[in-house]
């Protein structure tokens, strides 16, 4: 904006701006927000169990159809010390673990190779395609035949469902990254492997862990579905049996868990992410300018 001068002509007047908080105590100011958005993770849920206490103690909802918080966790408590739950759900953190593992280490594999490599996309991405769309519980008849009633039939299932997510997102992570990053390496000289470890991989790393962070999440939902089917032992044999013999606080307890484990263990992949590529934002997007 301006204003007019003695002789009618326009004076521009001077913009004066003022630094803010965040630009003369940026740190400050980050651990400020960090604190905010911790203490809303932490309240949004707290509220919505206090909600969820209230509406069963004033009976707004049937406590024997959805039994309170305070009561899950008493049944919590007694079936640790009455039916070694802590033996459940080791089992289950296992299978997760090692089908996790496994997935990943094909899925990255399979994933990058095709995202690098027109030809071997070409080839193999129709088949894959189908493959994905399958649901993989599908395959647990097959499964049983190949591997038997056992641990490896469990950890197979898993690691099945775990590449398939890792694998798309490290196709298209590693197919994303811009050709001009390509050729500038290539310009000065840089080799495939070279052009691989210092250009496509860090580019493509965040998004390669997005893909990580929803496979751990889906390798809890998987664990429930198989314990559930072949029983036996796992927290998702636990909730089955809840179902079946009537008890809906231990199905509860068995839900409280999975829950509690697929937060903790995404939890634990998106800072192995944030560790992994610094350069990214916190949500493994795009780099931080």
């Amino acid at each position: 904006m301006g204003a007019l001068n003695k002789d009618g002509g326009f004076k521009p007047s001077r913009i004066r701006r003022v630094p803010g908080a965040v630009e003369i105590a940026p740190h400050r100011s980050s651990r400020r927000r960090r604190v905010v958005e911790l203490s809303l993770a932490v309240l949004f849920p707290a509220l919505l169990i206090g909600l969820w206490q209230m509406s069963s103690s004033l009976h707004w909802i049937d406590p024997r159809l959805y039994p309170s918080p305070f009561e899950i966790a008493n049944k919590t408590r007694d079936l640790f010390s009455e039916r070694d739950l802590a033996d459940d759900v080791w089992i289950s953190i296992r299978r997760i673990l090692w089908g996790y593992l496994w997935g990943v280490l094909g899925g990255l594999s399979v994933g990058m190779g095709m995202g690098m490599f027109r030809l071997m996309r070409r080839t193999a991405e129709p088949t894959l395609i189908a493959l994905y769309t399958v649901p993989k519980l599908a395959l647990l008849p097959i499964y049983l035949t190949v591997f038997g009633f056992g641990e490896t039939t469990v950890i197979a299932l898993i690691a099945t469902t775990v590449f398939f997510f890792v694998w798309l997102s490290a196709m298209a992570a590693v197919m994303a990254v811009p050709e001009e990053y390509r050729e500038a390496a290539q310009s000065f000289g840089a080799n495939r492997r070279q052009l691989f470890h210092h250009v496509i991989l860090p580019a493509a790393l965040p998004q390669i862990f997005v893909g990580l962070r929803l496979a751990a999440g889906v390798s809890v939902l998987m664990i429930v579905g198989v314990e559930f089917v072949l029983g036996g032992d796992g927290i998702g044999h636990v909730i089955n049996g809840g179902r079946i013999l009537g008890l809906i606080e231990q199905t509860y307890v068995g839900i409280a868990i999975v829950a509690v484990i697929g937060v903790v263990f995404t939890a634990l992949v998106r800072v192995a992410g944030r560790l992994a590529s610094p350069w990214s934002n916190e949500d493994g997007g795009q780099p931080i300018t």
